[in-house]
């Protein structure tokens, strides 16, 4: 049993994820303490709050209601994540796609129907298997097969 555990641990996708988890809460600290330190306060100056917005709040019935943490907070994930789309999403995703290869494609894979029986049989076939009538591959299928190059 521990030897299982022991496998799943030492999974290199674990250990990534793992990393990934703690540079995440890393840098997540780093834009929560920029957007404490830079942005809350000029939006404070913006609205007319003197100083640090994130103490703003408003009291009803003798509860205090800190809408100004939650909007710091709803500003650092906002730019928390613009920051990881636009630094790592997308050139990752431009990475992956000039390493993609295009896969052939498998003329067996595509259908149609037989013109007599009306039953789907592959676009490279010259007989149906259901009616056994005699058809004529589709030319576009007939070029993607090596060997009828």
């Amino acid at each position: 049993m521990l030897n299982g555990f022991k496998d799943f641990i030492l999974r290199g996708n674990v250990i990534s994820m793992a990393i990934g988890l703690a540079v995440g809460s890393a840098f997540t600290a780093v834009v929560t303490g920029f957007s404490k330190a830079f942005i809350t306060p000029l939006i404070g100056l913006a609205t007319g709050s003197v100083g640090d917005f994130s103490e703003a709040s408003f009291t009803v019935k003798g509860a205090v209601f800190p809408y100004g943490l939650a909007i710091a907070a709803i500003i650092a994930f906002v730019i928390t994540a613009a920051v990881l789309y636009f630094l790592i999403v997308v050139p990752m995703t431009k990475i992956q796609d000039r390493f993609i290869r295009e896969e052939a494609a498998d003329p067996k894979s595509e259908k149609r129907d037989c013109p007599r029986c009306f039953t789907e049989i592959p676009a490279v076939a010259t007989r149906c298997a259901h009616c056994t009538s005699e058809v004529e591959p589709t030319a576009a299928t007939l070029e993607k097969i090596p060997a009828a190059r």
